[in-house]
């Protein structure tokens, strides 16, 4: 990457639609595609931009974020010099231990931001899903001698059928100049959705930092960036590839169903950058005598018995013999008793479902079992 650059990444969105998924753990750290956690993607985008200062700002349900990430040893960040840190939150008289928004999170880790030699920050949110690096985005804002970038993609590329829930839009000028910024706009005309990244020099964030606190104003983009639009050079960056983000359950249960599309496993996966993970050592999949599994995403550790189709399993989930599951995403730990039917449901992790139990959805509504429940 042209630019020493460090990167940051604000793990504390908190997206009520996503409803169960999310009581007992954070954005970041919900399973997706088989044996990923959403997490990865912004990480692994930062590794293969060459980034290898990265700090993980959480909020609240952290623990099994952190538990994921460990050390950073899967994503070659467990260094001597740089690496990987986590940023929790902690209670002061000016902070009760709650961030308001990304911008109180970042006043919160300004100690973090002053320590860090790189010149310019990457930072990103963690609810987004792509996979690209930062190389051609930074070149550009170097190019165009930018104070922030945006990196956005366009309406038309992207189903969006969901709440409008920190749904940031910009007006971008033939020269990538921005000219307007948008927040949750019931009717907008706007069609580039920015995608929660952005470029901005170390010591123009620290600044505007402080001064959106001293204004009371907690939001990154409709507060810190919008107030100064005009003031300072901000520009968009498009990315034309694959882009999910998770706004609620159903995008949720669409990302993974996703995962069963050869055209977005080959521009996730088959491209000259990997998405690392945590590495986790499990026997390869049984599929005993009476299983039949149709287009589906099965991760190792699992046993089968019956029916799977247009499903997304992740490890070590049991489906018994005479059980049909369709169209529906199991994480994992899961088990499925004999002569069940599921379909168009997001079954959490450690859920054990009965034997002749039906639990049938909507492709639209899919129905979620929380964590741990016995069915």
């Amino acid at each position: 990457m042209r630019g020493d650059a460090f990167g940051l990444i604000y793990a504390g969105e908190q997206i009520y639609n996503l409803r169960e998924l999310v009581d007992m753990r954070a954005v970041g750290a919900l399973p997706v595609g088989g044996r990923y956690r959403v997490i990865d993607f912004p990480l692994s985008n930062m590794v293969n931009s060459g980034i290898r200062n990265v700090a993980v700002i959480a909020s609240r349900n952290y623990n099994s974020l952190m538990d994921h990430l460990g050390s950073g040893k899967s994503w070659d960040l467990s260094r001597k010099s740089d690496g990987l840190f986590f940023l929790t939150p902690f209670a002061n008289r000016d902070n009760p231990g709650v961030y308001r928004g990304a911008v109180e999170a970042l006043k919160s880790s300004m100690d973090y931001l002053k320590r860090a030699k790189q010149q310019y920050c990457v930072f990103t949110g963690s609810r987004t899903i792509y996979n690209s690096t930062y190389d051609d985005m930074m070149d550009f804002h170097i190019d165009s001698d930018a104070d922030v970038t945006i990196l956005y993609n366009k309406l038309a590329n992207e189903r969006w059928d969901g709440p409008r829930y920190e749904d940031a839009r910009i007006s971008v000028k033939k020269n990538g100049e921005v000219r307007r910024i948008e927040i949750d706009a019931e009717m907008s005309s706007l069609d580039c959705l920015v995608m929660d990244a952005f470029i901005i020099r170390r010591d123009l964030l620290v600044y505007l930092i402080d001064e959106s606190v001293a204004r009371g104003d907690y939001h990154f983009t409709g507060g810190l960036l919008r107030n100064n639009l005009g003031r300072i050079k901000i520009m968009g960056y498009e990315y034309k590839g694959y882009v999910s983000r998770l706004h609620n359950v159903a995008s949720y249960y669409q990302t993974n169903m996703d995962f069963l599309d050869p055209k977005m496993q080959t521009s996730i996966f088959r491209g000259t950058n990997r998405i690392y993970t945590k590495v986790k050592d499990e026997v390869p999949v049984r599929y005993m005598p009476t299983a039949a599994v149709k287009n589906s995403v099965v991760a190792n550790g699992c046993i089968i018995e019956g029916e799977v189709e247009n499903c997304v399993l992740f490890r070590g989930v049991y489906v018994g013999k005479g059980t049909t599951v369709k169209n529906s995403i199991l994480l994992p730990g899961c088990e499925v008793g004999d002569d069940a039917e599921i379909e168009n449901a997001v079954i959490d992790k450690n859920v054990s479902v009965r034997n002749r139990t039906r639990l049938i959805g909507s492709r639209d509504y899919p129905m979620i079992i929380r964590k741990g429940a016995v069915v």
